[in-house]
């Protein structure tokens, strides 16, 4: 496997290899995603979506005068950058916030558009946050249905949205961002359980409820593993509470003011929702209605896009992808971390 590290001893590029490996979050399509964004001296980058820094000490490894501004809106990602900043003094920038807040957070830090030469996203939950059973992301360990991603900013959790969206809203979360065939039967099991008052608090009460509606229906993941039939309503869940999709395709659009001309976007993304969004923007099938992707209208945290400031309706694409088809994961990829076996990755020159 080839590896990404000129200028390392054969000792130390193992040993990066091992730190990298032996992170809380294994970053997928790691050798790929270096390999587009092909750090130069002087280069500055943004990763908008840090995690456990595992693209990002990479990238820092390529060349020693590579700077890189760490985006994250979860606390536990951001106390890991602030560690990772020590490590390289004054090449690693944290930055707490979503997507959106990027222009404000870059504005103080006295960045302006259209200097940075590589962008990337890693779009999804990360594996720290499926595997704390207290931040209610995974089906398989038991916690309250969380699943905020800034627990600091954020008011409203995936228990709230059961407990107060009316039959059709949990219809169109589940359908819209789930893409579950039962999402009218699993929406009126909800309202049904409020009647009954068994309130849904728990990772372990939205499976059961999901079980019992979909009790006959038997799924499989890419793997052909068995997958549980709550899997995409989780997602679905995820994704609404977070405003996931109103936030990637706002990203984009400030990663076409950020970056330089012939400066490279990188994404990738888990499943078709995400990467419909990213290829819609590379084609210049984007318009104004784009970002308008069922509002969090329970919360009082809504998202201010501001997309006037950023999008007039785009006839014609401001991109050049590099690569014809998505790159995916290799076997041996998937063989060792089966959360990569949906990845897709994208990479488009940013050319006016």
């Amino acid at each position: 496997m080839r590896v990404f590290l000129r200028g390392l001893s054969l000792n130390s590029k193992t040993k990066t290899i091992r730190q990298l490996s032996n992170r809380p979050h294994k970053p997928v399509l790691l050798e790929e995603a270096t390999k587009y964004l092909a750090p130069q001296n002087g280069s500055r980058f943004i990763d908008m979506t840090f995690g456990a820094g595992g693209h990002t000490e990479r990238i820092l490894q390529e060349n020693e005068t590579v700077v890189v501004y760490c985006l994250d809106r979860d606390p536990a990602a951001c106390s890991i950058a602030q560690t990772l900043s020590e490590r390289y003094p004054n090449r690693v920038v944290p930055l707490k916030g979503k997507f959106s807040d990027l222009p404000t957070l870059l504005k103080g830090l006295g960045c302006t558009m259209n200097s940075f030469d590589g962008i990337l996203f890693d779009y999804g939950a990360s594996s720290m946050q499926f595997d704390t059973a207290s931040r209610g992301f995974a089906i398989s360990k038991n916690g309250p249905l969380d699943m905020r991603m800034d627990p600091e900013e954020q008011s409203l959790t995936a228990a709230d949205v059961l407990a107060v969206a009316d039959q059709s809203d949990l219809y169109k979360i589940f359908k819209v961002y789930g893409e579950e065939k039962h999402s009218k039967k699993i929406a009126n099991a909800v309202i049904e359980s409020r009647y009954l008052f068994k309130p849904l608090k728990t990772t372990r009460d939205l499976c059961e409820l999901v079980e019992n509606v979909c009790d006959k229906d038997r799924r499989h993941d890419m793997l052909k593993r068995p997958a549980h039939p709550a899997t995409k309503i989780f997602q679905a869940l995820r994704i609404f509470v977070n405003n996931e999709l109103n936030e990637i395709n706002h990203g984009i659009l400030l990663a076409n003011r950020y970056l330089k001309i012939g400066g490279i976007l990188v994404t990738i993304a888990f499943h078709s929702l995400e990467d419909t969004i990213v290829k819609r923007h590379i084609q210049g099938n984007v318009n104004e209605n784009s970002a308008n992707i069922l509002p969090l209208k329970y919360s009082t945290n809504t998202m201010n896009l501001q997309t006037s400031d950023f999008l007039n309706v785009i006839n014609d694409s401001c991109w050049h992808q590099v690569n014809k088809h998505v790159v995916t994961p290799t076997i041996e990829e998937v063989e060792e971390n089966p959360r990569s076996r949906s990845a897709r990755l994208r990479a488009a020159i940013r050319i006016k």
